[in-house]
């Protein structure tokens, strides 16, 4: 299943993406990417899962937040595959917001609208 996130706003939204990674050694099994740009009426699609869970934190350029109570500390500048129990200094720290799918072995696209 892909992710799809859409900027419903007038202003602009960074996101940061997190996922399942089997591959994360640093004693966590989940990982992040980002900083994805959508401009307003925009989207983008950045992960492929088949895992039913996935997180996500963004912030748009009028102050709006979506977080949630996951945390993990991610690097300012753009990222792929850092693993949450990593660390990185400097960093933001930000609460990722988990995100629940069903049938995510599936071949399609579900779309969050960020309002």
């Amino acid at each position: 299943m892909w992710l799809k996130y859409s900027n419903q706003r007038n202003s602009g939204i960074w996101l940061v993406v997190g996922y399942l990674d089997k591959g994360c050694d640093e004693g966590s099994d989940w990982a992040s990417k980002g900083w994805f740009r959508i401009e307003p009426g925009g989207s983008v699609t950045p992960l492929w899962t088949t895992n039913e869970y996935s997180t996500f934190y963004a912030e748009a350029d009028d102050g709006a937040v979506w977080n949630g109570p996951y945390t993990v500390t991610v690097p300012f500048d753009p990222f792929d595959g850092w693993c949450w129990d990593l660390g990185v200094n400097p960093g933001e720290s930000i609460g990722m917001q988990l995100v629940t799918a069903t049938n995510p072995g599936l071949p399609w696209v579900a779309t969050i609208n960020l309002t």
